[in-house]
């Protein structure tokens, strides 16, 4: 099967490049035109439109930055979708958008799915990121072998729109977690612990996470590079909300994250890395959250391995 990929920035370069080295026959497009050439140089097809790709390709997968961006492209393809076509969004995005894409995808006898993506850039380089995917389970079947070459680990979620709301869901407990994390380290300093014994006290106690045993480490170097901006995690709890909201759900964190980086882009601009919200504290305390030995940036330190399909806990027996 012919693959098309949109969207080549942070995320989506890394996945469409998981797919371009596991030798998947790939076309490329992007408004970035460096970007496309890096791909061709590599033995990638430039397509030169949305329509073109969705014209040319069994399946067309879109990564871009906003539902608004996923919007217009669709509109592009869309007159190209027929029967045996199947559109990927990989994109972080509202559940109820990309089932009212999805649908118009359908009503021309094609298949939608979202397949978001979690775990880190770093993870998604190597093709250890994890995958959720909402879709029917023969569409599913269908696209597998693209999501095991792109992402490790991977989720049928249910049905379309399910992956969007477990995406946003767990980038609300990331959040959280990046949160807790920079208070907890600030405390530590203020209260006169050395940091690198900090880190270590919290990555082998209850109170560690993914987030601490990456983010943290990119917080104490300095860089506070994680790829990631405070505009998309913005984006990103704020879809979280909507999933609440038309739920009927009463948040009580939530809203207070969203405070929290509302102040912090007022201050440091939405495009300022997302681990730099700790500068809040830093600015409040007087205190520098740095120490030595950490790294500038992730790596994933583990070997990229075939991808498999993750069955819920339980899903045998209630069956």
């Amino acid at each position: 099967m012919k693959v098309g990929f949109i969207g080549l920035g942070n995320v989506g370069g890394k996945l469409s490049g998981s797919l371009l080295r596991n030798g998947m026959d790939l076309s490329v497009h992007d408004l970035n035109p460096n970007l496309v050439g890096s791909f061709v140089a590599q033995g990638a097809q430039r397509g030169e439109s949305p329509a073109h790709l969705m014209r040319d390709c069994d399946a067309v997968i879109t990564c871009l930055p906003s539902p608004a961006a996923s919007d217009a492209v669709m509109q592009e393809m869309l007159p190209e979708v027929g029967p045996g076509k199947i559109w990927m969004e990989m994109s972080t995005t509202d559940e109820a958008e990309v089932k009212r894409l999805g649908a118009q995808v359908i009503a021309r006898g094609g298949a939608a799915v979202d397949c978001p993506v979690s775990g880190g850039c770093h993870r998604a380089a190597t093709g250890n990121i994890s995958i959720f995917a909402g879709c029917d389970r023969d569409t599913f079947d269908r696209i597998l072998p693209f999501l095991t070459t792109m992402g490790r680990r991977v989720l049928h979620t249910g049905e379309l729109g399910s992956a969007s709301i477990l995406k946003v869901l767990t980038n609300y407990l990331a959040t959280a977690n990046l949160v807790t994390c920079c208070e907890a380290l600030v405390v530590a300093k203020a209260a006169g612990m050395d940091l690198n014994t900090a880190y270590e006290a919290m990555k082998i106690s209850s109170g560690t996470s993914f987030v601490h045993e990456t983010e943290s480490q990119v917080i104490l170097n300095g860089s506070r590079d994680i790829s990631f901006t405070m505009d998309l995690v913005k984006k990103d709890i704020g879809l979280f909300q909507q999933v609440a909201d038309r739920a009927g759900v009463p948040l009580e964190i939530n809203p207070v994250l969203i405070d929290i980086f509302n102040d912090g882009i007022a201050r440091f601009g939405d495009r300022e890395l997302s681990p730099n919200i700790i500068k809040r504290l830093e600015v409040a305390t007087g205190l520098d959250i740095r120490a030595p030995g950490f790294p500038a940036e992730m790596e994933d330190d583990e070997p990229e391995e075939p991808g498999y399909e993750v069955i819920p806990q339980g899903r045998h027996a209630a069956e």
